[in-house]
């Protein structure tokens, strides 16, 4: 089983901008503000958004609703080290590196429309 992340969002350049600059994604295929693809490793996350979306489609948004309300994104590389120097390079906000009480390393931050993300690493070393 693999997962596809699809994040409906309010301005799609913005957030392609921060999944390939911060997080260090890359495009498939074309680009458009209607569905990009995203990869980096096994991770894929579709970025789409949210006025394309149906006004009766559940996942359509009212404007004073919160995006990604108890949702966090878990993201795991093989080289935390890097990815934090990816992101701390990037000038986007981001918590320090640290090591968690249960072992794993992480650095964390929030996207563009407000979904918390969470880098880590399966690795304790």
């Amino acid at each position: 089983m693999q997962l596809r992340l699809e994040l409906f969002v309010e301005a799609p350049e913005i957030s392609l901008d921060f999944y390939r600059r911060v997080l260090g994604f890359a495009v498939q295929g074309t680009a458009t503000a209607e569905y990009t693809i995203l990869s980096n490793g096994d991770a894929v996350i579709a970025i789409s958004s949210r006025s394309a979306l149906s006004s009766d489609r559940p996942l359509r948004m009212k404007s004073d609703e919160r995006v990604g309300h108890g949702v966090e994104i878990v993201l795991s590389v093989n080289d935390i080290e890097d990815a934090y120097r990816t992101a701390k390079a990037s000038s986007w906000p981001i918590s320090v590196l640290a090591r968690r009480p249960w072992g794993l390393p992480d650095f964390r931050l929030i996207e563009p429309d407000g979904h918390y993300v969470r880098m880590t690493s399966d690795h304790t070393s």
